[in-house]
């Protein structure tokens, strides 16, 4: 039984506080979504210790104007914007072919939640599992040279406890048969994101890539935009002492802490939630719960996920 990973930070803490002293110069990261939320503040504050980070946003526009803020508030100069959609093989495969040189950091960020209708993408997957699972699965394969070249590059998988809803389902990932509740499958794309970083752990270890994932908090973003307002300031109440919201800023601590920090050196395939390791816990409680599914570390889980994931991308084995 491994030792939980315990940190001097917690709840409070802010992604600035994290990279504290962490010198990331000649380090190169990419920041999906990076155009909002914490993905501002993530590439934000690895920009701020020195790394040179690529934007890699559906709007480019909006990602011109926040590497423009980042400068100012940074002086870093090296920033990029590039554009990606995690729904289109195209986008992807162009942002991956069009990289050179070793990548140090690949900060898997983006997402959307709680569709409300089931919709799903050109290829015939569901919405939620192919932008938040697929699409960066795809990417992190495509990039997967340039991770190697970098001889210790890290890989931050962003999750949710919304993964403590909903295994993955293999038989009806597309929602074909069972009744399609939004949550259910946001929480099953969670814990693909999850059992993405174990299986980064269990085929690139030996090129001295690791991977983790996490649970930023709660945090008001854009990425609520499809719940419904009434509904969610209701259980955002109920909540408020349980879980409550987080600045942008620290719901970007944990992300930051995976992707530079020493303290998790080396530290690979694990889940992560108020820049500490989570537990393993039994059960679910209510909203808002805490710690991690036995299945979302399970490495049978992990192994069956990569195999499944690489059919549906049409990609050789990685």
């Amino acid at each position: 039984m491994t030792t939980l990973i315990t940190t001097p930070f917690g709840f409070n803490s802010t992604a600035a506080e994290v990279l504290d002293g962490v010198d990331l110069s000649g380090k190169r990261a990419v920041v999906t979504g990076a155009a909002s939320g914490i993905g501002i503040e993530t590439a934000r504050a690895l920009a701020g210790a020195g790394a040179a980070v690529t934007l890699a946003v559906r709007d480019v526009d909006r990602g011109s104007e926040v590497a423009a803020d980042i400068l100012e508030s940074t002086g870093n100069e090296q920033g990029a914007v590039a554009s990606l959609e995690l729904t289109d093989p195209v986008s992807i495969d162009a942002f991956a072919d069009a990289w050179n040189g070793p990548l140090h950091i690949l900060v898997n960020n983006a997402g959307v939640m709680a569709l409300p209708d089931r919709t799903l993408t050109a290829a015939g997957q569901e919405t939620q599992f192919a932008t938040n699972h697929l699409g960066h699965f795809r990417l992190a394969v495509g990039l997967h040279g340039a991770l190697a070249a970098a001889e210790g590059a890290r890989i931050v998988s962003v999750s949710s406890s919304a993964h403590l809803r909903s295994p993955v389902i293999f038989d009806d990932l597309n929602y074909s048969f069972l009744e399609y509740d939004g949550w259910a499958a946001y929480g099953q794309s969670k814990t693909a994101n999850i059992l993405f970083a174990v299986g980064v752990s269990q085929r690139w270890a030996g090129e001295g890539i690791t991977a983790n994932a996490l649970m930023p908090g709660s945090i008001r973003t854009g990425l609520q935009r499809h719940l419904d307002r009434e509904w969610y300031e209701r259980v955002r109440e109920e909540l408020k002492d349980s879980m409550p919201v987080k600045s942008p800023g620290q719901g970007a601590a944990t992300s930051v802490l995976l992707a530079a920090s020493p303290l998790v050196e080396g530290i690979s395939g694990r889940y992560f939630e108020d820049v500490n390791e989570a537990e393993v816990i039994p059960e679910r409680g209510g909203l808002g719960g805490r710690g991690v599914a036995p299945y979302a570390l399970d490495p049978a889980n992990a192994e069956r996920l990569w195999d499944r994931s690489l059919e549906l991308i049409g990609g050789a084995d990685a």
